[in-house]
């Protein structure tokens, strides 16, 4: 046997002998964010918050809503929650999400609704006030602040 090809060998054979690793488990990552906005045809709304996960990582985040349909009012959550599902890696959280919704309120309300992005689905309620009615469909998306 040549000699160059001896420590190849050895490390494919080290290599082999190792412990498989396990495939990491998705973590919990929740979301808490303010966003305020308004609608004629065209719906906006801007905010931030932060994610937390149970792996003690945090992230301080912006959030951009955007979108069209028959739509028309203002709003805003103060009090805004998301639970994520599928997050391997903090980091996973950013991006934009696809939306859709129906809506009709005024005064105090609340809101649920869940926006994907690939696996990753994102639970938000909130509890908000304004003036409401309609259907959008667009975009949900989280930066980096």
């Amino acid at each position: 046997m040549h000699k160059s090809v001896l420590p190849w060998m050895l490390a494919l054979a080290a290599m082999a002998a190792a412990p498989m690793a396990s495939a990491a488990a998705p973590i919990d990552c929740q979301l808490r964010f303010t966003l305020a906005g308004w609608s004629a045809f065209y719906k906006t709304a801007a905010g931030e918050g932060t994610v937390s996960c149970d792996n003690g990582q945090s992230l301080p985040v912006k959030i951009s809503a955007k979108g069209g349909g028959i739509t028309f009012g203002k709003t805003r959550i103060d009090d805004g929650r998301g639970e994520f599902s599928e997050v391997y890696n903090i980091r996973d959280v950013i991006g934009g999400y696809a939306t859709a919704e129906a809506h009709a309120g005024a005064g105090k309300s609340v809101k649920a609704q869940v926006v994907t992005k690939g696996a990753i689905s994102l639970a938000l309620t909130g509890k908000g006030h304004g003036w409401d009615l309609g259907v959008a469909f667009g975009s949900f998306v989280i930066s980096e602040r």
